[in-house]
């Protein structure tokens, strides 16, 4: 079976689904990962074949405009909106060209690249969402967690809020539909941009990438909605460089910071304010540099800075995680079975960070815009305590018994038989 597996975002939108492409291939498939253009050289390094398309968005994200990006609010970000349509036109004519020379039998595919449902129909297989956050099957049992309300809305009122992920799927719709018209010759579709609608109008597989033991199943879920557990990549983590084994032996388990892809307005008071919370604890400090979130230059001896390292060679050995909150991050500390901090920036972050508190494995989060060393340092306190060590543990003991990436595969085999 051929599988397109295509995915848009940041590493932790991608990773999983390298994970799931190698699974794939370790069942006798032939996955191709279509994924931006910056992500060529870490899909082939996992020995999997990759197809590149624009980064699109993603090139938001880049430089010295991203914290006004993420910081802006509603106003800049509607700003954007041209620019926006521009970059996913971009998008969805690469991804059809590779899909149209890939002679695919199904696709799995992220939901924010877009173009997944769409080139599926035109090659006329199967389409089957995989999701790292669950974000478009609606239930009462949370809401969407895109929603700056998340946790503290009534549970009555939680199906209506994953209304804005339809809103964001059909924001460019005017941009979808004159590409199905016009590139893949489609008439209009029903359900039009709702991935968890197939062609026929019926209920899409949908495959999320996320562990029962951090986010139960809701009871409300219809029958096609899954939860796998995490899509971890295959084999042992990467070694760590020999100057952070080093540092990690020479004393007591630090404290680990860093806040991935995010970049925040002012990366310098950031770091400051990190430096300023873990030296209260009187714990040492690995920093991650990311994209700009945090300033690594000019640290004192006890801190210790990292770029690129594989998480799950380094969370497993600190003391606290405290991070984004970004799906991906949060899922590795999970199975770590190490306590964490949650700073979240935007999105589907403060939702992560609220599991995180739910499940007795750090404090409340700490959003970025309200992040100072003083409840900084109170977070981290909590999260260095018995009580959330022994949770950490639980969650990741649980965990280790889940293969979610060989569940993943026998459903996507399960799909594929049912069209043959």
């Amino acid at each position: 079976m051929k599988v397109l597996v295509m995915t848009l975002g940041t590493r932790g939108d991608v990773q999983p689904f390298v994970a799931l492409a190698q699974g794939l291939a370790a069942a006798g498939h032939e996955p191709l990962v279509v994924a931006p253009h910056r992500f060529e050289q870490f899909v082939s390094d996992h020995g999997v074949p990759f197809a590149g398309i624009d980064d699109g968005p993603m090139r938001l994200l880049d430089g010295a405009g991203a914290g006004a990006v993420l910081e802006g609010g509603i106003r800049a970000r509607l700003a954007l909106m041209p620019r926006m349509a521009a970059m996913f036109t971009r998008v969805l004519e690469d991804s059809w060209a590779v899909a149209r020379a890939s002679g695919a039998d199904l696709v799995v595919h992220n939901g924010q690249i877009v173009a997944g449902q769409h080139v599926a129909e035109a090659l006329g297989v199967p389409a089957v969402l995989g999701l790292p956050i669950p974000m478009y099957v609606p239930t009462r049992e949370f809401a969407w967690p895109g929603v700056e309300v998340a946790g503290r809305l009534p549970r009555a009122l939680n199906r209506a809020t994953f209304l804005g992920m339809r809103s964001t799927t059909s924001m460019f719709g005017y941009v979808v539909d004159r590409w199905r018209r016009d590139e893949l010759h489609l008439s209009r579709r029903p359900g039009r941009h709702d991935p968890t609608r197939a062609a026929d109008g019926g209920r899409a597989r949908v495959l999320h990438a996320i562990s029962p033991a951090v986010l139960p199943r809701p009871a409300d879920w219809p029958g096609e909605a899954e939860l796998t557990g995490y899509w971890t990549l295959a084999g042992p983590p990467a070694p760590l460089p020999a100057g952070t084994e080093a540092f990690l032996a020479a004393g007591e388990k630090p404290v680990f910071v860093g806040f991935g892809s995010m970049a925040g307005a002012d990366p310098a008071a950031t770091t400051a304010t990190v430096l300023e919370a873990v030296r209260r604890t009187g714990r040492r400090l690995v920093v991650g540099a990311g994209w700009g979130g945090l300033d690594t230059t000019d640290l004192p001896e006890h801190v210790h800075a990292v770029t690129d390292v594989d998480y799950r060679a380094l969370l497993p050995r600190v003391a606290a995680v405290v991070h984004h909150g970004g799906a991906g991050t949060t899922g590795v500390a999970f199975a770590a079975g190490t306590p964490q901090v949650v700073c979240p920036f935007v999105a589907d972050q403060p939702f992560w960070g609220g599991r995180v508190e739910r499940l007795g494995v750090g404090p409340a989060p700490v959003p970025q815009k309200r992040l100072t060393a003083d409840r900084l340092a109170a977070a981290l306190e909590h999260a260095l305590n018995d009580r959330a060590r022994a949770e950490a543990g639980r969650v990741a003991a649980a965990m280790r018994e889940e293969d979610g990436v060989a569940t993943a595969v026998r459903s996507l085999e399960g799909v594929g038989e049912r069209v043959r």
